[in-house]
């Protein structure tokens, strides 16, 4: 399923989540790194409005869908893809890592959320090796000083991978910098997913997840911060529809 941003094409090229551990299985195996987002409708609006973030998401190698709205408007254009927020893929990955001995890092948060899901993490994936933690002082600046000692610090270390907490669009900016700065490790944007493992955030419960209903979960639990946000995903599904149908239909 391709999106287009103006002058950038944005294409969810990892349909489930077995091509997805495939193809990071091969790159840590040859030692390249990566880039992974997870696209979802709140970063839909953003890409619409912020030409810096479009072009630091067109260069991510790896893309899945974050959520069912996604996957709904792939059906739509005749693709079927899997939904797979970012939080629910950090275990999965982190199984991955311990199972080839790559070394994990976590970027962004707060020292007391990192220093929960790194404990949470080794206890839930046997082997999995916790090496970094770091979390940037103030307003992260993915182009500032601070992020240039972060990307020194992380190049200087033994991981491989590197989970990214920094919220969008900081930290897909931030991975498609690292990327180039530091080939060998890969960069997950995973937004709150370090903070639900540390029990710094609560998520929504897992039936409510089930019955697709997370994101009302979340708009009713901070209405004023959340409410506007989901607003505005609301008011581009029927543009995102239209192009859909005509992606279907091979029509430009």
């Amino acid at each position: 399923m391709d999106f287009d941003f103006g002058q950038h094409r944005i294409a969810v090229n990892m349909p489930t989540r077995k091509a997805l551990m495939d193809a990071m299985r091969d790159r840590f195996a040859n030692g390249t790194g990566f880039a992974l987002a997870t696209i979802n409708l709140d970063h839909m609006v953003k890409l619409r409005h912020d030409p810096v973030f479009a072009q630091a998401y067109a260069a991510q190698d790896l893309v899945v869908a974050d959520g069912n709205p996604i996957a709904w408007l792939a059906a739509v254009a005749g693709e079927r893809i899997e939904v797979l927020p970012g939080s629910d893929l950090v275990i999965p990955i982190c199984e991955l890592a311990a199972s080839m001995n790559v070394a994990v890092a976590l970027v962004g948060s707060t020292d007391a959320a990192l220093s929960g899901a790194a404990r949470a993490l080794e206890a839930q994936v046997p082997g999995l090796r916790v090496t970094v933690t770091i979390a940037p002082g103030g307003r992260f600046d993915p182009y500032g000083a601070e992020a240039t000692n972060i990307l020194s610090a992380l190049e200087a270390s033994d991981a491989g991978l590197c989970f990214l907490a920094l919220g969008a669009p900081r930290q897909e900016v931030f991975a498609a910098r690292a990327r180039d700065l530091v080939p060998r490790m890969g960069f997950a944007s995973v937004g709150a997913g370090l903070d639900f493992l540390s029990g710094h955030q609560t998520r929504a419960p897992l039936l409510v997840r089930r019955l697709r209903l997370e994101w009302l979960w979340r708009a009713l639990s901070s209405p004023l911060r959340l409410g506007p946000r989901y607003l505005r995903c609301i008011a581009i599904l029927p543009s995102l529809y239209l192009d859909a149908r005509r992606a279907k239909r091979g029509t430009p």
